[in-house]
């Protein structure tokens, strides 16, 4: 897995598959505008191959213009895109407009449609998808066919990355929601997250109540306040890594990465405590690295290394 140079020999299975949206970042402000590459599950591959993990993508970007530069992005960085990710006529793209007192208005030109996983091949260890891929017709149904198909095969990882703006009602979405879940072992939700899902719960019982529908591991993220790691028999805290914090860009998806390569990392211990805590730890570090640094810019496999080598073992039973 964590051959140097082109993560992605030719021939030879991927270890990971991440389907869903890669989009184009807009931000206006009074002083112009710049662009970077965004969506989620886009940021999760290229967290991945920075990571060493040989990724594919599936997503749907346009045929020219912004579709080349964030193929560029994640190409460069080793990403391979699989077929029919360039079925767009336009890029979808998240507008942020920055008024000169500071405050953002959000706004969204989002198509989601997705080709069938050639299913043919071998399949990939593991499988990732989140966002706005799972809710947004019509690709959001080839999405839960794609897992349905891909269950029994490989370990199945679900980030929601809720973004209310682009959601039907909230009961709507927690019932999509839901329905991934029972098709999914990992699923990993912000704190941000689990209020809107679930208003009410505390972070402890939307765990357990994940855990219900048939995850395996449920994962909750408090930002500074560390992270929440359940299963049926195991709860854990482990705290945030204590950093310096520049923006927290990305934070959410480097975590992620980080967790996949944990899961694929971790030998033939399940899902006992000694792995929740090296879990949990690794995706620490990997969320303080990026948000000490501007942009969203993941880790290298080298610098996780150098971080936990340095960072004292974390954990507490919640």
């Amino acid at each position: 897995m964590h051959n140097n140079g082109n993560p992605n020999p030719p021939g030879q299975a991927l270890d990971v598959v991440v389907i869903g949206e890669a989009l184009m970042d807009v931000v206006a402000t009074p002083e112009g505008t710049n662009e970077h590459p965004g969506g989620s599950p886009a940021n999760v591959a290229y967290g991945l191959t920075r990571l060493g993990v040989s990724t594919g993508l599936l997503t749907s970007m346009g045929t020219y213009g912004r579709g080349d530069a964030l193929e560029e992005h994640l190409t460069g960085a080793g990403v391979m895109l699989l077929p029919g990710s360039r079925s767009l006529e336009r890029t979808s793209t998240a507008t942020a407009t920055i008024a000169r007192d500071g405050s953002a208005s959000y706004s969204f030109d989002i198509t989601w449609d997705v080709e069938p996983l050639d299913l043919t091949q071998t399949p990939p260890k593991l499988v990732h998808t989140g966002s706005i891929a799972s809710f947004l017709p019509p690709g959001a149904v080839g999405v839960k066919a794609m897992l349905e198909e891909l269950r029994s095969e490989c370990i199945i990882t679900y980030d929601p990355n809720i973004r209310p703006a682009l959601l039907g009602t909230q009961a709507e979405a927690r019932q999509t929601f839901e329905e991934l879940v029972q098709l999914t072992s990992v699923v990993k939700l912000s704190d941000e997250d689990a209020a809107w899902l679930y208003p009410g719960k505390d972070l402890e019982e939307t765990a357990t109540h994940i855990l219900d529908l048939g995850a395996e591991l449920a994962v909750i993220t408090r930002g500074s306040s560390g992270s929440l790691l359940a299963t049926s028999t195991t709860t854990f805290s482990i705290p945030a890594v204590k950093t310096s914090v520049v923006d927290t860009i990305g934070a959410g998806d480097s975590y992620m990465s980080a967790l996949i390569l944990g899961l694929l990392t971790r030998g033939t211990g399940g899902l006992a405590p000694s792995v929740l805590d090296q879990l949990g730890c690794t995706a620490a570090a990997a969320a303080a690295i990026t948000v000490s640094r501007a942009g969203a810019r993941p880790p290298t496999e080298d610098e996780l290394r150098t971080q936990l080598q340095h960072q004292p073992q974390l954990h507490t039973h919640a």
